[in-house]
């Protein structure tokens, strides 16, 4: 069975929607941000799967492809990774290696965890993210927290959902003073 992850960039107050610009998608080849890069480079080589749900999908299709100066590589890894977008309106993903589950999330989602592979990067999309969670098919979450505290937006857990325990896998800081937290569900 594949590993979910979740992988999300978060504030320190819990939230993942970019309301304001804490968060920029290109901000990684910056000097002080290289060792953030190269953890992601890192956790991106062992994923071969991208899982979105279609506004996410829709707003990276709009950006990623686009960039020609890229120095991050996250263009390249974009372009050539599997990507899976979870959508009932979406026919035509008009991206290379993109393909359209338009059937039940949950469902479509515990079929892709049961197939041979890499490790499905679930990222952005917090509407899946939510049903994910709810559904028990997170492996792992891996949290960028940003030191930044926005005071609002949506967060990544859903409102009156618990996770009893969480084994801390790793915990790094970066020059930047943003942090990774891995953590898996004790189950």
């Amino acid at each position: 069975m594949r590993t979910l992850a979740i992988t999300q960039n978060i504030t320190v107050d819990g939230a993942v929607e970019m309301i304001t610009d804490w968060f920029d998608p290109q901000g990684q080849g910056a000097p002080d941000m290289s060792d953030v890069l190269e953890e992601n480079q890192r956790q991106s080589s062992r994923a071969d799967a991208v899982l979105l749900g279609r506004q996410t999908f829709e707003d990276f299709r709009g950006y990623w492809p686009l960039q020609t100066d890229d120095t991050t590589g996250v263009t390249d890894y974009l372009n050539r990774v599997q990507k899976y977008v979870v959508s009932s309106s979406l026919t035509d993903p008009r991206w290379e290696n993109s393909t359209v589950l338009a059937g039940d999330p949950v469902e479509e989602v515990a079929s892709l965890k049961s197939g041979s592979g890499k490790d499905i990067v679930l990222t952005g999309s917090i509407t899946l993210a939510h049903a994910v969670i709810g559904a028990g098919l997170a492996d792992e979450y891996r949290l960028f927290v940003y030191p930044v505290v926005q005071g609002r937006g949506r967060r990544l857990f859903p409102d009156g959902y618990e996770i009893p325990r969480l084994r801390l896998l790793e915990s790094k800081a970066f020059r930047s003073g943003i942090t990774l937290q891995r953590y898996a569900p004790v189950r």
